[in-house]
């Protein structure tokens, strides 16, 4: 794992400038695109539904305005124990 950046496949992936990445998690997904200042898409499934979706990011932008990040861990706290974050 180099953050954002996942070296093993996960259920979070980015495709922009012509390639495929894997993310740690749904706000590391959004860093790659940051990461590499790049628009791109963000591909995953809903944890609770398993619905598949796909998010366009365009100039930092998502393109659903009905999202929801939801963390029961304050960012402050989230690497105090990083796996249950």
């Amino acid at each position: 794992m180099a953050n954002p950046f996942s070296a093993v496949p996960t259920a979070y992936r980015v495709r922009a400038t012509e390639r495929w990445w894997y993310a740690n998690c749904a706000w590391d997904a959004f860093g790659i695109l940051g990461a590499l200042d790049v628009d791109g898409t963000v591909e995953s499934s809903c944890p609770d539904c398993g619905e598949p979706y796909a998010i366009e990011v365009s100039d930092a932008r998502a393109d659903a305005g009905d999202l929801l990040f939801h963390c029961l861990v304050p960012a402050r706290h989230w690497w105090d124990d990083i796996v249950f974050t």
